[in-house]
């Protein structure tokens, strides 16, 4: 009979197919996906980490724990990245169902940063530290996986495990803790807690049933703790606009002054004489506002052909007091041929001038550039995004000062376009720190999963910097979340409608606003020494 780890032993036997095979662990990550928005089903997803740890305690072979990190990411991944599959269906160059194959493609890529964090748990446990350092051992390589997942080959940070601490709407819950971990090391917290489970199992099977309702009990109670933010009122007038315009119409010339009517109309100012923002989302104007191109540009997007009067006619909008924040796009050209192309957040006054702009940093691969395109676009491959111009990137987190709000100013306010938001550590300018982050967006192509799983994670560097984020979407979810990372109003999806009150005010920097990522990182160490503590009482 084999011999069972100390972690592992006692637990029920489970039979067949799913008990012990990679089979289960890509079960177990689906399961473990299913935490995040829009299920939120936290029980599943703590059960699901919970049994990828119960098959790694019974791994004969560091190939094996990899291959069940690996399994496990792949499953992970595919059921909580299923909204990307919705963007190939607003590409008319490449059919829908290689959507799904892009899915499933990106997840065998990703799930190799789940299998070096088990293949690295294993190794230490068994190795160097022993068994019964498995679980903070994992835990702490779970960090530091997630830390390489956020920057290798650009980066894909989309949905650590601690997003699955975030609580509802008004109730940050268990994710408060994130400005003393950040969230890479609120994914660690999540794998204790789920060890908690593990463990509950292993007291059920001996039969110690108060032992496994505590160890159960602890995990529920953190995780449903009334933790709800602050109720502090600012003091500068927003206006944030939802035109619900339609993913397919937004790249259409034919409906380009439809769509400006709309936005128009909903930000009108009550009260002209009042000092307001106005934030309306990413691609929420279709005029380019820059002068200085040739007269054809304009003419196949601006009423007038003039980017003045396109500006100055948007002045009007917001009115003589008004600060518009809009998604844009300004043209690169070299010997007059159009070669790139920056996506931006532009500032515009009540006279139509510009007041500063900022351009985006970290672009989505394949959606706003296309990586190797002389070898990928002769085979028919293009970006999810019509165009064959590639967009730029920017410097990275800029903040703008628009001067005092008790002098009639508008606030420093620092800017992180649509999917940039994602990156732990790199939404602000940490010499110069903004009184609230603007994110525009455009979620159109999302799907019905991507959304709220994007707002979820806007909340959570709400949270860890301790700053407001203010969310102007296209078709939604638009929302005020302030400084604890509670969202004071929103606007569905599919709806057109305006936000209207007063922008949260900051909180001082946080131990994450002050470290960045070297926090989680040194959450890690601290981990690994709990580790070898662990260990040696073992031993003893």
């Amino acid at each position: 009979m084999t011999r069972r780890s100390p972690i592992h032993r006692s637990l029920p036997e489970w039979p067949g197919l799913w008990s012990h095979s990679p089979a289960g662990a890509v079960l177990a990550g689906a399961v473990a996906a299913t935490g995040f928005q829009p299920l939120a089903l936290w029980p599943l997803a703590l059960a699901g980490l919970a049994w990828l740890m119960h098959l790694l305690a019974d791994a004969k072979s560091a190939r094996r724990a990899a291959l069940l990190g690996w399994a496990f990411g792949v499953g992970h991944f595919t059921l909580g990245n299923n909204w990307i599959a919705t963007a190939f269906t607003y590409q008319a160059e490449m059919p829908a169902w290689l959507g799904v194959i892009a899915v499933v493609l990106l997840a065998l890529y990703l799930a190799v940063f789940p299998a070096l964090g088990a293949l690295a748990a294993w190794w230490l446990s068994r190795r160097w530290l022993g068994r019964a350092a498995l679980v903070p051992a994992f835990a702490a390589c779970w960090i530091v996986s997630e830390w390489l997942r956020g920057w290798v080959f650009t980066g894909f940070a989309w949905n650590p495990l601690g997003m699955i601490a975030l609580g509802g709407f008004t109730r940050p819950g268990l994710a408060m803790v994130a400005p003393w971990t950040g969230t890479y090391g609120l994914s660690a917290l999540v794998i204790l807690l789920a060890a908690q489970w593990l463990f509950a199992g292993r007291a059920l099977g001996a039969g110690r049933w108060v032992a496994a309702g505590l160890h159960a009990a602890l995990t529920v109670v953190l995780f449903l703790l009334p933790l709800h933010g602050g109720a502090e009122q600012g003091t500068l007038p927003f206006t944030l606009v939802q035109p619900n315009t339609r993913q397919e119409d937004l790249n259409d010339p034919r409906t380009f002054e439809d769509q400006f009517r709309v936005t128009a109309g909903l930000s009108l100012a009550p009260d002209p004489r009042r000092t307001r923002l106005v934030l309306w989302p990413e691609s929420g104007v279709p005029d380019y506002l820059r002068p200085g191109y040739d007269r054809r540009w304009y003419e196949e997007t601006t009423y007038a052909a003039d980017p003045a009067l396109a500006r100055e006619r948007i002045g009007r909008v917001i009115g003589p007091r008004g600060l518009l924040l809009t998604g844009a796009a300004d043209l690169v050209f070299t010997r007059g041929k159009v070669t790139g192309a920056y996506n931006v957040v532009t500032a515009l006054d009540g006279a139509g001038a510009i007041r500063g702009s900022y351009a985006k940093a970290h672009l989505v691969p394949y959606g706003e550039y296309l990586p190797m395109r002389e070898l990928l676009e002769p085979i028919g491959l293009s970006r999810l995004v019509a165009g064959s111009v590639d967009f730029l990137s920017g410097p990275g987190p800029r903040t703008i000062d628009f001067g005092p709000v008790a002098d009639g100013g508008w606030g420093k306010a620092g800017f992180q376009i649509c999917y940039e938001i994602v990156f732990s550590g790199h939404v602000i300018d940490r010499g110069n720190r903004p009184d609230y982050l603007f994110n525009p967006t455009n979620d159109g192509w999302f799907g019905s999963w991507g959304p709220p799983q994007h707002l979820a994670q806007a909340r959570m560097r709400a949270i860890e910097e301790g700053v407001p984020v203010l969310r102007a979407t296209t078709t939604g979810i638009s929302a005020v979340i302030d400084a604890d990372g509670a969202v004071r109003q929103f606007l569905p999806s599919h709806h057109a409608g305006r936000l209207d009150g007063f922008v949260p005010p900051a909180h001082p920097p946080t131990l994450f606003a002050r470290m960045g990522n070297l926090l989680p990182l040194c959450w890690a160490g601290v981990l690994l020494c709990i580790a070898l503590v662990a260990s040696g009482r073992r031993r003893r």
